[in-house]
């Protein structure tokens, strides 16, 4: 059965505009420095809320120290992260050294430094002592809660514990900020010692972070099957590539969950590339309509029978 025009018409602005939301969404991650996933990974609500949160960057070790289930006092735990975070400085001017080799005066300096910075973070620890125990005892409390069988099973209970989650990853994020600001400073310091093109150098040493190499990945991937879907290139592929990148967003936030935020433009968008994927290639393809000749597998793509000539 023949599309009519109006339908192809209709075809053609859907992947469009669709496209068009996906090319521009990577676009302004990618011209945003600041812009990280951390924020949505943090807010991932049900059975994979785990696994999103996984990849978050930390100061530290702080999942296996002060933020683990486990049970140390507020103090040991506290001292292991202070020891975590200085071992990361420790190991991040090492591999400074190795880029840009320091002579004896300002090895020394630069250890100094080091130094200084483990003793503004005992400084800063040591006020929080209160706060990271009240932090302890709350981390104490969401084990049993999770131990519960309740907390599967009643929609009250599971919603305490998703806000629960959310309040202790918010403070443990913020120190973690602040013992950052500390090792900014630090490198700051360290930097001071060197030329310009020394500073570019060491900037290398510590590498791109796991986090920003995947959402430089996402970034690029949102920006691609933008592109091909507004002009029509390999829409079925690029349109089921869109589709499981909206699936993995409606998995960190499933509506059954309670506290789980409002996901519907992301089900439409979704319903529209399935449609988009399972209709098959006409002229409201774009470019796959005139470029369709050139490849042998054509027929496959489309479902059409194949004929023998």
């Amino acid at each position: 059965m023949r599309s009519t025009l109006l339908a192809v018409a209709a075809l053609a602005f859907l992947r469009i505009v669709v496209g068009l939301h996906f090319f521009l969404e990577g676009m302004s991650h990618l011209r945003d420095p600041d812009w990280s996933s951390a924020g949505f990974r943090r807010a991932a609500v049900g059975p994979l809320a785990e696994l999103y949160r996984a990849g978050l960057p930390q100061t530290g070790d702080w999942s296996a120290t002060l933020g683990a289930r486990d049970q140390r006092s507020a103090a040991e735990a506290g001292d292991a992260w202070k020891a975590s975070v200085v071992a990361g400085w420790g190991k991040l001017l090492a591999d400074r050294g190795r880029v840009v080799p320091l002579d004896a005066p300002r090895a020394a300096e630069a250890k100094k430094l080091l130094e200084t910075a483990g003793g503004e973070l005992d400084a800063y620890v040591a006020g929080l002592a209160d706060d990271l125990g009240s932090y302890r005892l709350e981390i104490a409390r969401l084990d049993e809660m999770l131990r519960s069988p309740a907390s599967r099973q009643v929609p009250f209970a599971r919603d305490r514990v998703a806000k629960k989650q959310k309040e202790l990853a918010g403070q443990a994020a913020g120190w973690m900020k602040d013992a950052a600001a500390i090792g900014a400073k630090l490198v700051a310091g360290w930097d001071e010692q060197l030329s310009a093109a020394e500073r570019l150098r060491a900037a290398d040493a510590a590498g791109p972070a796991a986090l920003w190499k995947a959402d430089r990945f996402v970034s690029w991937s949102l920006v691609t099957i933008g592109a091909c879907l507004v002009l029509g290139l390999c829409v079925k592929f690029n349109a089921v590539g869109g589709a499981c990148f909206l699936g993995s967003v409606l998995a960190s936030q499933p509506f059954w969950v309670p506290g789980a935020q409002a996901t519907y433009d992301q089900w439409v968008e979704l319903a529209a590339l399935l449609a988009i994927a399972a209709l098959p290639v006409g002229g409201w393809s774009g470019l796959d309509y005139f470029l369709k000749s050139w490849c042998p597998l054509s027929r496959c793509c489309d479902g059409a029978p194949s004929t023998n000539s």
